[in-house]
């Protein structure tokens, strides 16, 4: 995350200060307070550039967190999300994007084009979801109609 990159500026890696650092500004994240991360970064950018205490790659980091954070501030709603009851972290989809694809797609041996890998995944989606019954009467009454009524018209 881009928090860590700034982090970095003031302190050494794994450090500490480092964890402390942004530990901080995701608790005011977490309480909606985007606005208080960007200008806190903005002047300490500011104060420290003055002085020259900043290398040009530390101003480029910090340059680059304040900009992502602006960039993406009113998609930074987390106290919204919490309030609620939304996922804000990313844990739960890679978790499912792991059961629902890789376990399936990435076994020995196998190979796959778009469309054939396309259809398993959808296939599995919807037994994963506990729809396969009512998937199943769906498909065998779109193959009915398919194959009879087209010919009683």
């Amino acid at each position: 995350m881009y928090l860590w990159k700034a982090a970095y500026v003031f302190h050494p890696e794994n450090s500490p200060e480092a964890k402390e650092f942004v530990r901080q500004r995701m608790v005011m994240l977490l309480e909606g307070k985007v606005g208080y991360v960007i200008g806190g970064l903005q002047q300490m950018l500011t104060k420290r550039s003055k002085h020259s205490k900043l290398s040009k790659a530390q101003r480029a980091a910090l340059r680059k967190t304040i900009d992502y954070c602006q960039s993406h501030r009113k998609a930074m709603r987390y106290d919204e999300y919490i309030a609620a009851g939304y996922p804000i972290g990313s844990g739960a989809v890679e978790g499912a994007c792991g059961h629902l694809v890789k376990d399936r797609m990435e076994r020995s041996g196998m190979r796959w084009t778009v469309p054939g890998a396309e259809a398993v995944l959808q296939l599995r989606a919807v037994n994963e979801n506990g729809d396969w019954d009512a998937y199943w009467e769906y498909h065998m009454q779109c193959e009915y109609d398919r194959r009879f009524r087209r010919r009683a018209a």
